[in-house]
């Protein structure tokens, strides 16, 4: 019967069942390439070609199975159809020279080029690939469940289990490399705002707070002057009331409560419904669960207290939202800066500033690991309190003690690594 077959048609059926070989190589590569969050994302959208290629990529054995038994079929078929060719071409001494093209054809055009393409560009083939492959499931199921059964029981007898496929959930850091590396696809500032997200929760009230010592709050022990004084300069809409020191906070006061009242005596120490209970939050709070806190208490201000419940600082809701989206208020009090720059590469420093705010503000990498403020920083390297003109490295910056007195460090002087590599060069 082949005698009677014109080479034509035979090299037609060759092409063509060489096209189909591609098209199962390739398309197997496109569909195992796709990203799976990706997929379930259009899927979710209605596309049909992507709700097609994860219902069949739930079950990866049974896709496999019937990509390779078409796949097997076609070449094996265009092995058969070359000894053919080459028989009515040469003779048996043909074969031997068409099994050999037939495998260079097959390497190149068959698998090679199409799964490259599919690893390039996996959901432009995978997508009408599944259109294909989603019925003719339906219709070889017996003897791609036969087949399956085999494998799976070859496996099973390796020790090894199969199921349906799930999504891995991606971890935090997997998260942040997926964010980092969405290029133009998300603007610069919501890239930052997104990774701000994720490091809430490696990031504590104690890295925000404003620290004990810094607390603005009204004294009843003080003049009543001196209270209206506070209330007049206050940046702040709610303030915490004290007696005699912050450890004995008695409420918090908002302002606006005070505007809408004609008269009022905070000293009369009758202050009715004026306060507003405490919130107290543990210091080492990450700021993920203090954020949720806030808005389940609703809540905008906490004091933050240790172990021996000591207050250590006050966190407001302001403080957290711009971790996220950075600062988005100008308060006066923040005018005289903590750094100021003494020349080309080299800073003065207030030492009580804190670390994550120097390297935020000047692309600093000083170690946050530890003490919140560059103080206690230096105070921990040197386990004493230095005396001016000591200079020491932190993290490869050169820092020298400006001004110190017994119980801390004053001011700094900060050589930026730029000025030490230039040195280096020079």
């Amino acid at each position: 019967m082949g005698d009677e077959v014109p080479l034509s048609a035979l090299f037609g059926v060759l092409f063509i069942l060489l096209a189909l070989s591609a098209f199962f190589s390739g398309s197997e590569t496109a569909l195992m390439s796709l990203n799976r969050y990706q997929l379930r994302h259009k899927a979710r959208e209605g596309h049909r070609g992507a709700r097609l290629a994860e219902r069949l990529l739930a079950r990866p054995d049974r896709l496999i199975g019937l990509i390779l038994l078409g796949n097997n079929l076609v070449n094996f078929s265009a092995a058969s159809l070359v000894a053919l060719i080459a028989l009515k071409m040469g003779g048996e001494p043909a074969v031997a020279v068409g099994t050999l093209l037939l495998t260079l054809v097959v390497l190149i055009f068959a698998e090679t080029a199409p799964k490259t393409l599919a690893a390039l560009h996996p959901e432009r083939l995978a997508f009408p690939a599944a259109l294909v492959y989603y019925p003719l499931l339906k219709l070889t199921y017996p003897l791609v469940w036969l087949v399956n059964m085999c494998a799976n029981g070859v496996l099973f007898l390796l020790g090894i289990r199969t199921g349906n496929a799930e999504l891995t959930a991606l971890t935090r850091e997997e998260l942040r490399t997926i964010v980092f590396e969405a290029g133009s696809r998300i603007s610069t500032r919501y890239r930052q705002m997104l990774l701000s997200i994720l490091d809430l929760e490696q990031v504590t009230v104690d890295d925000v707070m404003i620290p004990h010592n810094e607390i603005i709050g009204i004294d009843l022990d003080d003049s009543a002057e001196a209270i209206e004084r506070v209330i007049a300069e206050s940046q702040h809409t709610r303030l915490p009331v004290y007696r005699d020191k912050i450890d004995n906070v008695v409420g918090i006061l908002h302002l606006r409560r005070l505007a809408n009242l004609a008269s009022y005596d905070l000293k009369s120490g009758d202050l009715g419904g004026l306060l507003e209970e405490v919130y107290f939050v543990p210091e080492g709070t990450p700021l993920s669960t203090q954020l949720v806190q806030f808005q389940r208490r609703r809540e905008r201000i906490a004091l933050v207290v240790d172990e021996y419940g000591d207050i250590q600082g006050i966190v407001t809701l302001e403080d957290i939202l711009e971790e996220i989206v950075g600062e988005f208020t100008t308060d006066p009090a923040d005018d005289t800066d903590d750094v100021r720059e003494e020349s080309a590469n080299c800073f003065v420093v207030d030492a009580s500033a804190s670390i994550r705010e120097l390297n935020r503000s000047q692309h600093w990498e000083l170690p946050t690991d530890g003490p919140k403020t560059l103080n206690g920083l230096i105070v921990e390297r040197l386990e004493t309190i230095p005396e001016a003109g000591i200079t020491l490295d932190v993290g490869g910056y050169p820092i020298e003690i400006i001004e110190s007195d017994d119980k801390r460090i004053l001011s700094v002087r900060v050589r930026s690594r730029r000025a030490v590599a230039e040195e280096a060069v020079e």
